[in-house]
């Protein structure tokens, strides 16, 4: 008596077809569902990171006006001292202008120092040689 081992389809077995439409779904819907975690993450990042340079330009803008409050304290410190009160403000005037004209000098210095990268020019004028093979 011969058993019978092969198996033959059923009606409710999937075909091929069908589980490569359902894979294909399926990674759809996958692909689908990361580019939307994908979005709301950024979003969370992209509103915490502008939360962050708002409270940075707050910060500068209250530390230009510590400046300005430092300068005018300084001022009536040296009026204290004896000076008239215009003199001690032309006085901060002029510090603050010859802190500003030493810093433009820096950056004079520092501007002149920038150069062409001189051996990658060269070695660029090199390479159709090489490619010619005279090198």
């Amino acid at each position: 008596m011969a058993v019978d081992t092969v198996k033959h389809p059923q009606d409710d077995d999937p075909t091929i077809g069908r589980l490569v439409a359902d894979a294909s779904r399926d990674i759809s819907s996958l692909v689908s569902k990361e580019i939307q975690l994908a979005k709301s993450e950024l979003k969370v990042s992209v509103t915490n990171g502008g939360l962050g340079i708002a409270l940075f330009a707050a910060a500068g803008f209250l530390a230009v006006l510590a400046i300005i409050m430092l300068s005018v304290a300084i001022a009536y410190f040296i009026h204290w001292a004896g000076l008239g009160l215009q003199w001690s403000f032309l006085i901060v005037f002029g510090f603050y202008l010859l802190l500003a004209g030493l810093l433009v000098l820096i950056g004079i210095s520092r501007l002149k120092r920038v150069k062409a990268p001189e051996r990658a020019i060269a070695q660029g004028k090199e390479i159709p040689r090489a490619l010619k093979g005279k090198a």
